[in-house]
């Protein structure tokens, strides 16, 4: 069995590509962070912290952006392998 090590995501270089992905995404619709945050019904403060790069987005919560975004999660996850 292989010796796996996870490594700590949170402000690697995939992070950060992950997080101009949904950046862009985000611009692309038209909407400020308050916006999005509507749409998730969340507080505007965990998109701010989201983009700021300060939290994790798991699988589930990266569907429910893109979704918010109305953009393909397929798409947007094709964009961030690269």
């Amino acid at each position: 069995m292989a010796n796996t090590t996870l490594r700590k995501t949170l402000r690697s270089h995939g992070h950060r590509v992950l997080i101009r992905v949904l950046v862009d995404a985000r611009a692309a619709a038209g909407l400020t962070q308050r916006d999005l945050a509507a749409r998730l019904k969340r507080p505007r403060s965990f998109v701010g912290r989201m983009e700021a790069g300060e939290r994790r987005i798991d699988v589930v919560e990266f569907v429910e952006i893109a979704r918010a975004l109305d953009a393909d999660p397929r798409r947007l996850f094709a964009k961030i392998l690269g």
